[in-house]
């Protein structure tokens, strides 16, 4: 679980939440699914509204999820972007998740002095001064709640790609590549939203596509 407030501090203070100088939290959610976009999100926390049981947002369970990312909307300062499933397949998802995360950054209603990204990489053209943080969402209650507010977020996307697309079920495996996933991609062909660069889907692209033309893409 994460250390609260001695690591808010060392992130965040003595700055003051409406004071230049904040540290913004970077994080993804869907860099690895078959299908839809990545999607990242910047999270400036304000200090006197930790939510309590922050985590990298994979080792909780949805309700938990759910009830941190109502909290943190509440308290923080917030923002979201995407990458759609062209821009991964136009650039790569490397390239794609750090768009997203240059872009949740520069998108949010503070501006920060510097932000946390979780992973290896700072992305291009950030706007502030970045530190790549490995393990981040272990690490920083910043990247952590970011890690929420993504992965929340995307989920939610996805359950509305399974209503468009109902045989893929994306509402349950989330685009990732589930056998029930596989089955599906095999039965039915690929759609708009499947990641045609990603081998399983181009597996499928070489032979006859089932799905035929499934209608055009709901995520931009």
């Amino acid at each position: 679980p994460m250390r609260s407030k001695r690591f808010l501090h060392a992130e965040q203070s003595p700055l003051d939440w409406d004071a230049p100088g904040l540290v913004a939290g970077v994080d993804e959610a869907g860099r690895g699914p078959l299908a839809g976009p990545v999607v990242a999100a910047a999270v400036i926390l304000d200090p006197r509204h930790i939510p309590e049981g922050r985590d990298d947002s994979k080792r909780l369970d949805r309700a938990q999820r759910e009830r941190l990312f109502a909290e943190i909307m509440a308290h923080a300062a917030v923002s979201v972007a995407a990458a759609s499933v062209a821009r991964i397949g136009a650039t790569d998802i490397r390239k794609a998740t750090l768009w997203a995360m240059a872009r949740a950054a520069a998108g949010l209603p503070l501006a920060p002095g510097h932000a946390l990204v979780d992973g290896i990489d700072v992305p291009p053209g950030l706007g502030c001064s970045g530190e790549a943080v490995v393990k981040g969402d272990q690490r920083s209650v910043s990247i952590a709640a970011a890690s929420v507010v993504a992965k929340v977020t995307r989920d939610a996307m996805m359950v509305l790609a399974g209503r468009h697309y109902p045989q893929y079920g994306f509402e349950r495996h989330m685009g990732y590549g589930t056998v029930v996933h596989l089955e599906a991609l095999r039965a039915h062909g690929a759609c708009v939203l499947h990641r045609t660069t990603f081998a399983p889907v181009r597996a499928v692209l070489a032979g006859e596509n089932a799905a035929g033309g499934a209608g055009g893409a709901i995520f931009d």
